[in-house]
C-alpha cells in the first residue's frame, strides 16, 4: 500500500488540542436527518444490553433513545460537554492525539462509535488499534463522517480528498490497524436535497493486535 504524503497528519493550527477544545460546544455538527442515520446505524449494529465505547464523545452520543444499554462510556476533550451527555454512564477526558492508548481493558466493549471525530485524529492507525483490543471480538467500530469539519484541526491530508477519496482513507486506517476484518463502507446520505451527507465505515474487532500477524 502506497505511503500517504508528507505531512498527511498536520494540521493548519498545531496549537494544543487542549486549548480548541477548552471552551464547551453545545452544538450538533451534522443536521437532523444526518444525525438520524447515524442512530440507525447504531440501531442496526450494537447489542441492546451491550456495552458501548463512545469515542471522541461529546454532549449527545445519538444512541438510539429506545434502546437501554448495560453501559456507555464516552471518552472527550471538554468535560462540561461530557457531563452533559445524559446517555453515558461515565466519562474519560483525554486527548487521542498526544495519548492514543485506551484506558480500558481486553474485550471490555461491545460496540465503538466514533462520529463526526475520525477526521481529527493525527494518529488513527495506533488509535484504531486500541479500539480493536478493548472491544470483544466480532464487535463492530463503526465510523461516521459527513462533509462538515472544524477546518483548523482536520489533518491536512483530509482537505485533499473527496467524499469517496475519505471513505477509502478511513477503510486504509482500519486495515492497517490489523486487527479488524469484514470492513466495508456505507452511503447513508439523507435521500433529500440541501441536507448533510453521512457516511461510515464500520470494522469488525479480531481481538488485541499481535505484530507479523497475517491481515484478515
Amino acid at each position: 500500500m502506497p505511503s500517504l504524503p508528507e505531512g498527511a497528519f498536520r494540521r493548519f493550527d498545531e496549537s494544543p488540542d487542549e486549548e480548541f477544545y477548552l471552551l464547551p460546544r453545545f452544538v450538533t455538527h451534522i443536521d437532523d436527518r444526518a444525525i438520524a442515520a447515524v442512530t440507525q446505524l447504531y440501531r442496526e449494529l450494537f447489542p441492546p444490553g451491550g456495552e458501548i465505547l463512545d469515542l471522541m464523545s461529546s454532549w449527545i452520543s445519538h444512541l438510539p433513545l429506545e434502546v437501554k444499554y448495560h453501559r456507555v462510556v464516552g471518552l472527550g476533550m471538554n468535560e462540561a460537554e461530557l457531563q452533559r451527555n445524559e446517555r453515558l454512564d461515565s466519562y474519560v477526558v483525554q486527548n487521542l492525539n498526544t495519548n492514543p492508548h485506551l484506558p480500558f481493558g481486553d474485550a471490555e466493549f461491545d460496540g465503538c462509535g466514533i462520529c463526526v471525530s475520525i477526521d481529527y485524529l493525527t494518529r488513527p492507525v495506533e488509535v484504531l488499534r486500541e479500539v480493536g483490543r478493548v472491544l470483544k471480538v466480532g464487535s463492530p467500530t463503526v465510523i461516521t463522517f459527513s462533509n462538515r469539519c472544524f477546518p483548523t484541526k482536520a489533518i491536512a491530508f483530509w482537505h485533499q480528498l473527496d467524499d469517496r477519496g475519505r471513505t477509502r482513507l478511513v477503510e486504509r486506517y482500519l486495515r492497517e490497524a490489523d486487527n479488524f476484518e469484514d470492513v466495508r463502507s456505507l452511503d447513508r446520505s439523507p435521500r433529500r436535497l440541501f441536507t448533510d451527507p453521512l457516511y461510515a465505515v464500520i470494522g469488525r474487532s479480531t481481538g488485541p493486535y499481535v505484530e507479523g500477524r497475517e491481515s484478515p
